[in-house]
């Protein structure tokens, strides 16, 4: 469903994704794990199309969007959650998801979004800003997954969350790729949580792809050296 081939990524004169190659199945999750500054947020960029690629190429299901824009990526199948959720504060939980709709004829908003977050039905005409980081963060799931996609990228999903939300977060995207056979890419830090949602975890360090390995043969020991600083 997603191919990334020989990703190469600069900012200015410095290179900062090394040649990146990965792939994620349809209905699979995979976690890229690492601590800040390996060049997870880069390359969720660079798959969004938020930072040009100096070469390489990504594709969903079959369809290149290497040179596309964003908004076309969007339309290829692609969804994005930035970290830090980028809500829009001023605006209810209704319309935050409703921007998710710009493109679609039909404006409501599908029951199974509601069902998936409740607590987002309950606070529907309450303001972004007013909502905790853990409500904030399954809105911007929300509003991600009104767009159909076939991808989602989630970029730091569990960070400044409380651990009980976390759970209740890794269950949501469990369920989600239960029902809509979606595949699931997620950068991360907290090593339990990529435990509970992805099928295999890669490792990220000095913008490179260090290490690869399936949820069944993870070692956590070595992961968590990876990890801490």
């Amino acid at each position: 469903m997603l191919n990334v081939n020989k990703l190469y990524v600069s900012y200015g004169q410095s290179e900062a994704l090394h040649g990146i190659t990965f792939s994620a199945k349809k209905n699979e999750t995979v976690a890229i794990m690492g601590r800040n500054g390996m060049g997870k947020t880069t390359l969720f960029k660079s798959l969004m199309g938020v930072l040009p690629l100096k070469s390489g190429s990504i594709d969903i299901d079959g369809q290149d969007i290497s040179k596309d824009e964003s908004y076309k990526r969007v339309a290829k199948g692609m969804a994005y959650v930035p970290q830090g959720r980028m809500i829009f504060s001023t605006l209810t939980v209704e319309e935050n998801i409703q921007t998710g709709l710009e493109n679609s004829r039909d404006k409501k908003i599908p029951d199974e979004i509601y069902a998936l977050f409740p607590v987002l039905f309950d606070m529907r005409s309450r303001k972004g800003g007013n909502l905790s980081g853990g409500q904030q963060q399954q809105l911007a799931i929300a509003r991600a997954l009104v767009t159909n996609p076939k991808v989602l990228l989630l970029d730091e999903p569990t960070e400044g969350i409380q651990p009980s939300i976390i759970k209740d977060i890794a269950k949501a995207l469990n369920e989600i790729r239960k029902m809509r056979e979606i595949t699931i890419v997620v950068s991360e830090q907290v090593l339990s949580f990529a435990m509970d949602v992805a099928d295999r975890l890669f490792v990220i360090e000095g913008g490179c792809l260090v290490h690869e390995s399936s949820r069944a043969a993870t070692d956590t020991a070595r992961i968590k050296q990876f990890l801490s600083v």
